[in-house]
């Protein structure tokens, strides 16, 4: 019980340490880091970010974001720069340099061949006045008091810093792009995700089976039509399949219960009037909406004002939206 508590309490301290250095980065959002924003998004180039050590894992990441938010972004590992990638720096292309210390042998040497290729730098760095700090272009402060690490070795806090100064950087220039839901839609296609963002009631509808009865068809036959669609349900439509009712599984069981005989009983004896329906055009996710706002399991969908389908929870749940 003793080392669970010694676990617990570590991790607790962890945690507060580096919320601690990340409220504390608020202070040093200045005039610097909104330049730095605004001459990325009027750059014609793309971002070429780079680090070495954790860093540099740091750096991929915030590549990843930035590509899914709007803003090209590519990954260069500051060793293998100085060894052929350089050659991946295009002429318009801006670079954050990502260090800790920003004295690293290997930023030292990358630097100066970044400014003679004229692109500029932005550096995101714990120590401005280091040498990246001196050489950069634009500095954005990373400076944290201590790491996570009991020996103040590892790099913890100061990577979770950076990681932060990067999707600062990244929802920044998101908001100045107006990078929209359905933007963000075509950079994530696959996944649960993605189909809440494209995923339509008619793509969810295509193999569904569309089941529909008169008004006047007996109930029989209203129970045979249910139970052939397996879609618990039946839609009502007139003589311009326009829709005017439903006949669901609990009409069924409620008729049953509330009558002995029926076999006079017609579609329109049992149907519930005035359905909630949804456009076949619409987003899958507020078919969603619509079923959880209103505690049912399936919707009539419509198109042109004419009855084409049923959409059904199961549906839903296959597509990994709910």
């Amino acid at each position: 019980m003793k080392n669970k508590s010694k676990i617990l309490n570590t991790a607790i301290q962890t945690i507060n340490l580096e919320s601690k250095a990340i409220a504390n980065l608020i202070k040093f959002l200045n005039e610097e880091f909104e330049n730095a924003v605004k001459f990325i998004r009027n750059s014609k180039g793309r971002v070429i970010i780079t680090g070495i050590g954790k860093s540099a894992i740091i750096a991929q990441k915030i590549v990843a974001t930035m590509n899914s938010t709007g803003t090209p972004a590519v990954y260069m590992h500051a060793a293998d720069a100085i060894h052929g990638d350089l050659g991946s720096i295009l002429k318009d292309d801006v670079v954050i340099c990502i260090s800790k210390s920003g004295n690293t042998p290997e930023i030292k040497v990358l630097v100066p061949f970044i400014k003679n290729y004229g692109n500029k730098i932005i550096a995101l760095t714990g120590n401005p006045e280091s040498f990246l700090g001196k050489n950069a272009d634009f500095v954005l402060n990373s400076h944290v008091e201590k790491e996570a690490c009991p020996n103040n070795l590892a790099p913890t806090t100061s990577t979770t810093a950076q990681l932060v100064i990067g999707d600062a950087l990244a929802v920044c220039l998101l908001e100045m792009n107006h990078f929209s839901s359905s933007d963000f839609a075509k950079y994530h296609p696959g996944g649960a995700l993605g189909k809440k963002l494209y995923l339509r009631v008619s793509d969810l509808i295509e193999k569904n089976e569309l089941p529909q009865v008169k008004p006047t068809t007996p109930i029989n036959d209203v129970i045979i039509e249910i139970s052939k669609k397996r879609l618990g349900t039946t839609a009502v439509v007139d003589n311009e399949n326009k829709i005017i009712g439903i006949v669901t599984d609990g009409d069924l069981r409620r008729m049953l219960k509330n009558n002995t005989d029926i076999s006079g009983l017609t579609a329109e004896n049992i149907m519930s009037k005035n359905p909630k329906t949804i456009q076949a055009s619409a987003m899958a996710i507020e078919a969603l909406d619509t079923m959880e706002n209103n505690s049912i399991t399936q919707l009539l969908v419509e198109k042109n004002n004419k009855y084409v389908g049923v959409v059904h929870l199961h549906d839903l749940l296959k597509e990994g939206i709910f």
